[in-house]
């Protein structure tokens, strides 16, 4: 079996990835994870040296905050990952594309093939109807750090360029819709694991695109065989196009 190392190992999603590998063709040697807990594998509290585990391939589900200690190890071991982290901001994504120069690394904020689809329909619905005015609903459970999601932004990115005017919500007495503009809203509460909606909203009718994950194992068997895709690169930087066309 392929010996995997779990960055974010005691969250919800390390668990389910811990709980799907060794189906996949995993066997998760080690995590890292900040906060103190016990699982079937030796946990690291960060990434240093003395992680005595060796490892074929890395999955990371922590946070943003995370990532030079774990490009920094990633490197110094040769070590191929798959970031699934959201989050990043500019500084964060340099540090990858720089990394990626000696290692393999895939990234995407979301890795279900269904969202991979939702993002290829409103591509083509946007190309169909380009008059459309388009609204971005995201919906997460209660805990969820960041806002929009990652997917989220990975749906507008699909969707506009630089010139797209953008609304982050709305409050006010101006609050007019500005021509091209698309409208992005976050929702959070429950245990909803993610909710995308799309709105094409035309004169006397309205296409909605919608995406609901209605269990987080969708993202850990995407990110296992994103890790499986990866481990036969030698450098690079990939996404799902790359691991869809495969």
């Amino acid at each position: 079996m392929n010996r995997l190392l779990l960055s974010g190992a005691l969250g919800k999603m390390g668990k389910t990835v811990t709980e799907l590998a060794p189906g996949m063709g995993f066997s998760v040697v080690a995590g890292v994870d900040a906060v103190a807990g016990a699982a079937a594998y030796p946990i690291y509290p960060g990434f240093s040296r003395d992680i005595a585990e060796q490892a074929d391939v890395m999955i990371d589900f922590s946070r943003p905050s995370l990532l030079p200690s774990l490009i920094d190890y990633a490197v110094t071991k040769r070590m191929p990952c798959v970031l699934a982290s959201t989050g990043y901001g500019e500084k964060e994504n340099q540090l990858i594309r720089e990394a990626s120069a000696q290692i393999p690394l895939f990234v995407s904020a979301n890795l279900s093939v269904g969202v991979y689809a939702l993002k290829k329909l409103i591509r083509l619905a946007h190309d169909l109807l380009p008059q459309a005015d388009i609204e971005i609903i995201e919906k997460h459970h209660r805990y969820k750090d960041d806002a929009p999601s990652g997917t989220a932004m990975a749906l507008l990115e699909a969707l506009s360029d630089a010139e797209t005017p953008l609304s982050f919500g709305r409050k006010g007495s101006d609050t007019r819709r500005k021509p091209g503009e698309i409208g992005i809203h976050a929702v959070r509460g429950g245990t909803l694991p993610g909710e995308h909606q799309v709105d094409f909203l035309m004169d006397n009718e309205v296409i909605t695109v919608t995406h609901s994950a209605q269990s987080r194992a969708i993202f850990a068997q995407g990110a296992l065989r994103a890790a499986e895709f990866i481990l036969t690169k030698s450098s690079g930087l990939f996404d799902m196009d790359d691991l869809m066309s495969a």
